[in-house]
């Protein structure tokens, strides 16, 4: 995740290695939009194109708990009514969801979301190593804006001294 700054190969990888290392059935990255209220799709790994466009995923709806920092642990889809898509995770063949927050310092910016086929309880060993990744996510995910920003910034001033330096010739 360290080797490179593009947000989405970060995210993508991110999602399919949860999917390997945890043995589960898929797994989605999603940023928080303060704007919206919604948790936005950045990358996933497992999941059909017909579940991953159910429709919006709110940050207040969905696993509400996961944006206070808390690990949420979702047993059975079909009868815990934090699962914002009941019927669309049963028809996708979802038992269980793991939600993690995504955290930077003290602040929650996403959620990375497992999916499993059956119901499954998950050891602390494997939660406290699905939360250490998420971290890992989150901090890649600020270098990579960081260094988008430093990048447009430079782009911005160089662009500007070239005009400068042209204007300055051209007299």
């Amino acid at each position: 995740m360290n080797s490179t700054l593009d947000i989405q190969k970060v995210m993508d990888t991110l999602a399919q290695n949860l999917v390997q290392v945890m043995g589960v059935k898929a797994s989605a990255i999603r940023l928080l939009n303060p704007n919206k209220g919604t948790l936005d799709l950045l990358a996933s790994y497992g999941l059909s194109d017909k579940y991953i466009s159910k429709g919006a995923v709110s940050a207040d709806l969905s696993i509400a708990e996961s944006m206070t920092g808390k690990v949420v642990i979702i047993r059975d889809t079909v009868t815990d009514p934090r699962a914002q898509y009941q019927k669309q995770a049963i028809e996708e063949g979802i038992a269980s969801i793991v939600s993690i927050p995504l955290r930077l310092k003290d602040r929650i910016i996403g959620a990375v979301r497992l999916y499993t086929a059956e119901a499954r309880d998950f050891s602390a060993d494997e939660l406290h190593f699905a939360q250490t990744l998420a971290e890992m996510g989150a901090v890649a995910i600020e270098n990579a804006r960081l260094y988008e920003a430093l990048d447009k910034n430079y782009q911005s001033v160089a662009y500007d001294l070239h005009s400068l330096a042209k204007e300055h010739y051209s007299q």
